[in-house]
Parts: C-alpha cells; sequence; structure tokens
C-alpha cells in the first residue's frame, strides 16, 4: 500500500514521460516506415496545346509518368504503338512552387527514343509502352502491353535515360502470355499499364488492368473485374509473388453510344511495406470516372502458383485491402483519360505533391490533362503520438 502511494508521489512530470516510453517500447513491434494517406487536396490543373511537337514528334498518348526528385524532371512514357512516331518517352517540368499546379506551369523540354538491346528502333505495333518508373541508376523501366490479338508478349524492360537504349528484360510468367487457343494470358489493351519500385528499390510492381482470360470476365457495366499485381525481386530481377486485386463495379451515365471501359491503370509504392496508391478509370459513356484508393497487401494471398482463378474456389483467395481516398468526379474538374501517377516534390507547406496525368489518345476530342494534389503522409508513429498526445501539433 504505501509503495502505491508512493508512486503518486512522484512529480507530475514523470507522467507526461509514461506515454513516451510506452510509444518507444511499441516501435519495437511496428513497421515505422509504414506511411497512409490521412488527407488529399486538389491543388490545380493544367493542360498541355492541343497538336504540341518537340524535337518534330507529335506529344500525346501520355500513358505514365514517374518524378526524378534529384533533378526536379519528370518523364513521362507514350502509348504511341509506333504510328505517330518511335517509341519513346517525354521530360517534362512542372512548376508547383507556388504551392498550386497553374496553367502554363507543365513544359516538355525533351524527347527520348527507345531502343532495343540492338540500339535500334523498335518496329512500328511492337510496342505498346505503358507504365513507368525511376530507378536510383539513372535508368527507367517502362512496361509494354503488347499485342494480344497479334500474339506479341508484353514486356517489363529497363532503358537508359541518357541514351534510351534496353538494357534490361524481366521474365513474365507464362500465365500472363497470350496463346494461339485464347484461352489464356492478357487480354489486348488490358495488360501490364502499371509500374512502380518502392522506395528502398528492392521489389517492382505492374498489375493487370482487367483480368487474365482465365482468371475471369474482363470489367463491363456494373461488374467488377479481378487483376493480378506482380511483384519482382530486383536483387535478381525474378518475379517472385502475385495478388489478387478486385476493382470496383462502375455504372455508366446516359451511355448512349454503349461504350463502357474500366480498369487498373496505375499503381503507386508508398513505402517498402506493401502500400499503394491505385489509380482506378472507368470510360462510362459521358466522361470518366476517376477514383484514388489507398491499398495494402497486408494479410492478402500470394497467388503466383495458381494458373487459373476459374479453376479453384477464388472466394477463398483473400485480395489486396483497399480504402476509397478520392472520387474525383466530387472535383470542379472536367476530368480526361487519367491513366498515370506519381509523388511530385515537396510543397512549400511541407506537404508532398502528387501528380496525375492523361492519355489523349492522339484525338482532338480529348486533352493532355495534369492534376496536382497535396496529400498528407502519416507513419504509424506519428498516428501513435496523435493518440496520446492529441495536443501536439505534428
Amino acid at each position: 500500500m504505501q509503495l502505491i502511494k508512493n508512486i503518486f508521489k512522484l512529480p507530475r512530470i514523470i507522467y507526461f514521460f509514461i506515454p513516451i516510453i510506452i510509444i518507444i517500447i511499441l516501435f519495437k513491434f511496428l513497421p515505422i516506415n509504414a506511411v497512409e494517406i490521412s488527407s488529399i487536396e486538389f491543388i490545380g490543373e493544367a493542360t498541355l496545346a492541343k497538336g504540341l511537337n518537340l524535337q518534330k514528334t507529335p506529344i500525346g498518348g501520355l500513358s505514365g509518368i514517374t518524378y526524378n526528385a534529384k533533378k526536379n524532371l519528370y518523364y513521362a512514357i507514350s502509348d504511341d504503338r509506333g504510328q505517330k512516331a518511335n517509341a519513346r518517352l517525354y521530360t517534362l517540368t512542372i512548376d508547383l512552387s507556388k504551392g498550386s499546379l497553374q496553367k502554363g506551369k507543365v513544359v516538355p523540354v525533351s524527347v527520348t527514343t527507345l531502343l532495343n538491346e540492338n540500339g535500334q528502333t523498335f518496329r512500328p505495333g511492337e510496342t505498346d509502352t505503358e507504365g513507368i518508373t525511376l530507378t536510383n541508376k539513372a535508368t527507367v523501366f517502362i512496361s509494354s502491353e503488347g499485342d494480344a490479338a497479334k500474339l506479341i508478349n508484353p514486356f517489363i524492360k529497363e532503358f537508359s535515360l541518357s541514351s534510351g537504349k534496353e538494357i534490361t528484360t524481366l521474365p513474365i510468367p507464362n500465365k500472363f502470355l497470350p496463346d494461339k487457343s485464347g484461352k489464356q494470358g492478357i487480354r489486348n489493351n488490358l495488360a501490364f499499364e502499371s509500374l512502380t519500385i518502392t522506395p528502398d528499390k528492392r521489389h517492382l510492381f505492374t498489375a493487370t488492368e482487367n483480368a487474365l482470360i482465365q482468371d475471369g470476365v474482363a470489367a463491363k457495366a456494373n461488374i467488377n473485374t479481378p487483376c493480378r499485381i506482380l511483384q519482382y525481386n530486383l536483387l535478381n530481377n525474378q518475379p517472385e509473388k502475385e495478388f489478387l486485386y478486385q476493382t470496383e463495379p462502375v455504372s455508366p451515365f446516359l451511355n448512349v453510344t454503349g461504350k463502357f471501359a474500366s480498369g487498373l491503370p496505375d499503381l503507386l509504392a508508398l513505402d517498402n511495406q506493401g502500400h499503394f496508391l491505385s489509380l482506378e478509370r472507368s470510360f462510362t459513356g459521358l466522361g470518366f470516372a476517376i477514383s484514388l484508393f489507398q491499398v495494402s497487401l497486408e494479410g492478402s494471398d500470394d497467388m503466383h502458383q495458381i494458373n487459373s482463378l476459374l479453376a479453384v474456389d477464388s472466394k477463398n483467395i483473400k485480395p489486396v485491402q483497399k480504402k476509397l481516398l478520392l472520387d474525383l468526379r466530387t472535383l470542379d474538374v472536367l476530368l480526361d483519360n487519367i491513366e498515370g501517377l506519381t509523388l511530385g516534390p515537396k510543397l512549400p507547406d511541407g506537404q508532398q505533391s502528387l501528380i496525375l496525368i492523361s492519355d489523349n489518345n492522339f484525338n482532338s476530342l480529348q486533352r493532355t490533362q495534369i492534376l496536382a494534389f497535396k496529400i498528407k503522409i502519416e507513419t504509424p508513429i506519428i498516428r501513435l503520438l496523435r493518440r496520446f498526445l492529441p495536443n501536439l501539433n505534428l
């Protein structure tokens, strides 16, 4: 009893340190570098002029984007299949120095032609480059959807930023490759649109935009589709895991044309613990539906040994966790065909920027649209500090 009385006689300052000590103990059991997005705020829009050319090359079809923080430059990949010009990427500047994106503040500065392993340009129709992500070696990985109708396989290749030449090709698991029977592999134009590398540069991720033929149906009005996230180990350049990603069903709106498309065009790794931003894009008959989700691999099943979801009870496969962050239809913005996303620089207030970009399909009725956002990222320790010390301004 006397011991309890002595405890309550301790200086009050000690009680202040007790929760801090608890937090330090919890440090050992928390992935302290894991992040979560707590808020997202729209900070501006810009578009590139229609018919814009650079180095005698038309600018368009921008399907993926990645950011070079050291040089404050962006690299955007064109999905032109060699019909307008050779397979290529563009280097852009995007000025967010005022804390927002304003008209005229996105400037293309150069074009890099992609070359194969022999130093030659790719033949027209040989590529459908859609995803791009930066390494720490002055190179980028680029994904191509291939052409399932012509049995042209998808690829993931590493290219030099200085020369544009192919350096490395990652092996694609057989289940993703189209075959003559038409009973397996990617669907045409619904393959590897997404590409991202974890901050520690140890793992690369891509995903199918829609289900593999042997996994289920492609997305339809009010019907979702099971995509596969494919994880590579960049220490040995080998695929090692696959995860189930279920897109959201989308309802068409005034769809007088009968056209509908929906899927997963991009992923963005937020940390090294399996947390991502995902971008889902749908054409609904009248405009686009674009949504941003926070995604976690935690607790999801590795299904790389399953060749067909239709051949097993897929209800027993635990998919990745998803949380809706933003439905862009709630913004006062006329949305175009948004397909790519990347983190940008820190803004003047210290918050993290996020950039989205659209593919205009070289269509005169569409735009190359760039949208900027401010996102607030929190780690588990910050969330704990907020819980124990709510008055701290973190």
